[in-house]
């Protein structure tokens, strides 16, 4: 047995699901098995909770027309609640414990008995604080489950015939800002705006526009960094995201590394 079908198989007997979909790969693998084994008994839910990048979502909908997968999107603002806003260490506990409560409203609506999300094996190696909220209310984890890594996941989702197996790995916008300083509308619109115009300008496939209030790095995968020395498209990205607000915008030569200001603010 494939390891994509081990992942349908473990969907089997267990009744209606209600999948949390982001618009990556993970959840697009798991909505993808749930359909496969469940059909009309499996449904994807998005959350629009205002730090999701507008691209994720249309993302989202995308995956679920590709899949033939019923899609539920709610709408909520994450900026309404103060212990999120304050931006500590447990940001991410706060932002999953209210995911939580509505993915619970939700599956009492439909009458599911099971919520499952994309985390993925190689997730539970990282500090994730948010993982450990959705455990608390029972939301399963297939991948994990059945051992997939994001290699894995990939691949698989690559064999089922998603367009999003290749897909760069994303997060929350509030992620791109560092702990202790506060999420507001106006960084999270200008870290969206950021990243398109470095994907547009220099065509990069991964950015991360880190936000430190007047100033900003910006994080590419290491064989990308060199697409950055084009000068005269770098001086109309300063010029933009001074408009916005951050006066400096430096380039990280380090490059990209998921979960970098976890470590920059320790």
């Amino acid at each position: 047995m494939t390891k994509l079908e081990q992942l349908i198989e473990w969907f089997n007997g267990k009744g209606k699901a209600l999948v949390a979909l982001s618009g990556g790969v993970d959840s697009a693998l798991v909505a993808y098995a749930a359909q496969k084994a469940l059909d009309q008994f499996s449904i994807a839910v998005t959350a629009d909770y205002k730090t999701l990048a507008q691209e994720e979502l249309e993302s989202a909908k995308r995956i679920c027309a590709e899949i033939g997968i019923r899609h539920i999107v709610i709408e909520y603002n994450e900026l309404e609640n103060p212990d999120f806003v304050k931006n500590d260490r447990n940001r991410c506990l706060h932002c999953r414990t209210e995911l939580a409560e509505h993915l619970l409203d939700v599956s009492r609506v439909e009458s599911s008995n099971l919520i499952v999300d994309g985390t993925n094996l190689d997730d539970l190696k990282e500090y994730r604080p948010g993982i450990v909220a959705l455990k608390n209310i029972g939301v399963q984890s297939p991948l994990a489950e059945v051992g997939l890594t994001k290699m894995d996941v990939r691949s698989c989702a690559k064999e089922a015939g998603l367009s999003v197996y290749d897909k760069p790995s994303n997060s929350c916008l509030a992620s791109r800002i560092p702990w202790g300083l506060m999420v507001t509308s106006e960084k999270l619109k200008r870290i969206e705006r950021g990243e398109t115009l470095v994907r547009q300008l220099f065509g990069v496939r991964q950015v991360r526009v880190r936000d430190f209030d007047n100033y900003c790095k910006i994080e590419v995968n290491m064989e990308e960094i060199s697409l950055l020395k084009d000068e005269k498209k770098f001086l109309i990205l300063k010029k933009c995201l001074k408009e916005l607000g951050l006066e400096t915008v430096l380039i990280d030569l380090d490059g990209y590394r998921p979960g970098k200001l976890n470590v920059i603010t320790d």
